[in-house]
């Protein structure tokens, strides 16, 4: 076990390694599936409710690992008599990271409890400039993508790129379609894209190259609310077609109601 460096737990198989001058990276896996999801999801709540020490900032889930940023100076004039031994503040973290961890059992067979998302959606048309494309990529018709796209529960597996932004897992691999060759400069807020084998809404105006789809009238960033992101790692997304009528007619604020365990 080699603090200084990479840190390898086999019991719980996870390794620890520095992320800069102010962040460490636990690593859980090399795949994007549940398992890991559920690895990920586990640890991060074990460190958030364990981290009340000073110097503690965040964790940050992603795919398979999870970031954790502190305050090198704080940490460092917050250790404890037996921490000032280590050499570095590094070493003290990852001593912290391993003590919150050393009884944390995952166990894979034991689904958890997801939240689900209903996220209504306005196809093709103005909001839904790239679905033709995608639909002659597939060898389908617009239709028949949108009923594909719409037809199963989504798996949101890491919030990034922009504030809220979701990346979604389970999408049907026949609508699976490759980047725009030319990314747009602006995309409107509430945009629905596909990458890839990767479906995910765009929370705010931003540049990119995700063939456009559609978009909802629901706002996914919130920087007013307690937690900005209407959508958290772990979350089930189903999206629900609507027509543009009720997308002009959508209630602003009406968000919250999506969640369909209340």
């Amino acid at each position: 076990m080699d603090i200084g460096g990479m840190s390898v737990s086999a019991k719980q198989n996870y390794s620890i390694e520095a992320l800069g001058d102010c962040g460490l990276l636990i690593k859980l896996g090399d795949v994007m599936n549940e398992a890991t999801l559920a690895k990920v999801t586990a640890v991060t709540e074990r460190l958030e409710s364990a981290s009340s020490w000073r110097g503690f900032i965040e964790c940050v889930p992603a795919f398979a690992s999870v970031a954790l940023y502190y305050y090198p100076y704080l940490v460092s004039i917050g250790r404890s008599p037996g921490e000032e031994q280590d050499e570095t503040v590094y070493e003290t973290v990852c001593r912290r990271v391993q003590a919150a961890l050393a009884d944390l059992q995952f166990d894979e067979t034991e689904a958890a409890a997801q939240r689900i998302v209903r996220i209504p959606v306005c196809y093709g048309g103005e909001f839904g400039p790239d679905l033709e494309a995608v639909a002659d990529h597939a060898g389908m018709d617009a239709d028949e993508v949108v009923a594909l796209h719409s037809s199963v529960a989504y798996t949101v597996y890491m919030i990034g790129f922009a504030p809220g932004f979701p990346y979604l897992g389970g999408m049907p691999d026949r609508i699976s379609a490759p980047r725009r060759s030319e990314p747009r400069l602006q995309i409107p807020p509430g945009s629905v894209g596909i990458a890839g084998a990767q479906t995910g809404v765009y929370p705010i105006g931003t540049p990119g190259g995700w063939q456009i789809i559609g978009r909802t009238p629901i706002a996914l960033f919130r920087p007013q609310h307690r937690r900005p992101s209407l959508l958290q790692s772990g979350d089930r997304v189903s999206f629900v077609p609507i027509t543009q009528e009720q997308y002009e007619d959508w209630p602003p604020g009406t968000d919250d109601g999506q969640d369909e365990n209340g």
